[in-house]
């Protein structure tokens, strides 16, 4: 899928980031280009120097071929701006932004624009919202700050250790269900079939890390 994403701050680069590690074509505009600069070296996708809710601007970051917009830059307004051009002009799909203001808000959420605030519950929530149906975190830590998810593994992952799964993914398996019983897994535990995984993670990177767990393992995720 396509996601254009407009503002490269932290939540921007972060989710930027994230969407093209999990295998999304992604652009990212901002009207400051050293903005640019908080992307991983690594990042593929396309940089956009622009206004997000300018016609021309959305048009160069290919809007037109995209399945999601976020609108995630430091205003209130150029991010409704932009997340209404998305929906009624262009007619994307999944359209969110990010807004300060909480009683603002709550009534671009009556209109139909699904809006969030602070890093890190930001980036967890969008990459959700552009890439999964439901919110499938578990249990968070009071501070918000470590979070409990089932993996909805792939079926290549049968057969390798939770070692390499949490090499891949950046988190750490908490906990294992097997046959209907609890099993807490040690570096030489085996991934079964019939497993159900849950992930530990710092907030901010349990989607991705669900995402990515959701694929088939590369040829470098070998058995740690």
């Amino acid at each position: 899928m396509r996601v254009v994403v407009m503002g490269c701050g932290r939540v921007g680069a972060s989710l930027a980031d994230g969407l093209a590690r999990i295998g999304h074509e992604v652009a990212v505009i901002d009207r400051d280009g050293t903005a640019f600069h908080r992307l991983s070296p690594e990042f593929p996708g396309d940089r956009v120097l622009g206004m997000g809710f300018d016609r021309d601007v959305l048009l160069r970051a290919g809007i037109e071929g995209a399945g999601a917009f976020a609108a995630v830059s430091s205003g209130d307004n150029s991010n409704i701006i932009s997340a209404r051009v998305a929906r009624e002009t262009f007619g994307v799909e999944r359209v969110v932004a990010r807004i300060y203001d909480a009683k603002r808000a709550a009534v671009y959420e009556r209109l139909g624009i699904p809006t969030v605030a602070t890093v890190p519950w930001t980036t967890d929530r969008l990459l959700n919202v552009l890439t999964r149906e439901s919110e499938t975190t578990k249990w968070r830590d009071p501070s918000g700050n470590v979070a409990v998810a089932e993996l909805p593994l792939h079926e290549g992952w049968v057969g390798r250790r939770v070692t390499a799964l949490e090499s891949v993914t950046g988190g750490r398996v908490a906990f294992m269900i097997r046959f209907g019983t609890g099993l807490l897994p040690d570096k030489k535990t085996v991934i079964q079939a019939s497993d159900q995984v849950y992930m530990a993670a710092i907030s901010g990177h349990v989607a991705e890390a669900m995402a990515l767990a959701a694929l088939p393992p590369g040829e470098d995720a070998d058995d740690q």
